[in-house]
């Protein structure tokens, strides 16, 4: 099940366990999953102000009790706000300061979030792409959005990209998108604008018809998220790694 890109399990926005006070995201679960072996997977977002930070959801309740949205904050006023039951006291970290941390000790794969217009959609893309031009590791970029996919490339970045997807049937994920849009998802017919190297497909998805078709052209697929080890064995079969949180995979996994 493993593949020459994807070489050890990938955990989820690091290696986490919020009871144990590390949180997802944080510099703590990123530093536990470069101990333990493991690729990392993080999801980056932009700020006010036009930083890109380390964090998955578009507002700021969940993970540090705030109202808004991180969209409407200041990179500095995030950075310096404390996740909530971090037991190191982490904060959100600027992407720049995350890409630092690791310094290529593993593969990262770094999720784009969607944004909500045009103009945030560029401003990530352009932002993340400058700062990995001076990375030196190994590093992917992946988005459930086309447009970002493209974007990020135009602006430079030359590494592996890929796109995340599911069978666009989960009704409370896919209020925002019309039947035509969930259809071109699906089916991955965006294929000749973002010309993806990789698909990062909901382990309940991997044997729809495009994600057996590309992934039998050679494209690795990484199943999404694996949370026990019966998991992984169901998905083994028709992935090439697994993105896992909850549960200690073997690093042959």
């Amino acid at each position: 099940m493993t593949d020459t890109l994807f070489p050890n399990p990938i955990a989820h926005r690091g290696l986490h366990d919020r009871a144990k006070g590390v949180i997802e995201n944080s510099s703590s679960a990123f530093e536990a999953a470069v101990a333990g072996g493991f690729a990392i997977e993080c999801d980056v977002q932009i700020t006010s102000d036009g930083v890109p930070v380390v964090f998955h959801d578009d507002d700021m309740k969940r993970l540090l009790g705030e109202e808004g949205a991180v969209a409407d904050t200041t990179a500095a006023e995030f950075s310096t706000t404390p996740l909530l039951d971090s037991a190191a006291g982490d904060c959100p970290q600027k992407f720049a300061d995350f890409l630092a941390q690791i310094a290529g000790r593993t593969l990262l794969q770094i999720e784009l979030k969607h944004q909500r217009d045009a103009h945030g959609t560029q401003l990530l893309a352009r932002s993340v792409a400058e700062l990995l031009k001076s990375y030196e590791g190994p590093v992917t970029v992946e988005s459930f959005d086309p447009n970002l996919l493209t974007a990020i490339r135009q602006f430079g970045f030359t590494g592996p990209r890929g796109i995340i997807t599911y069978d666009y049937e989960q009704i409370d994920w896919d209020t925002h998108l019309t039947e035509q849009q969930r259809y071109t998802l699906r089916h991955l017919l965006h294929w000749h604008e973002t010309q993806f190297d990789f698909i990062s497909c909901h382990d309940k998805a991997l044997q729809l018809p495009a994600i057996t078709f590309w992934r039998a052209l050679g494209k690795p697929v990484t199943a999404w998220t694996i949370r026990s080890h019966a998991e992984a064995d169901a998905a083994a079969p028709f992935v090439d790694q697994i993105v896992f949180e909850g549960f200690t995979p073997a690093k042959s996994a």
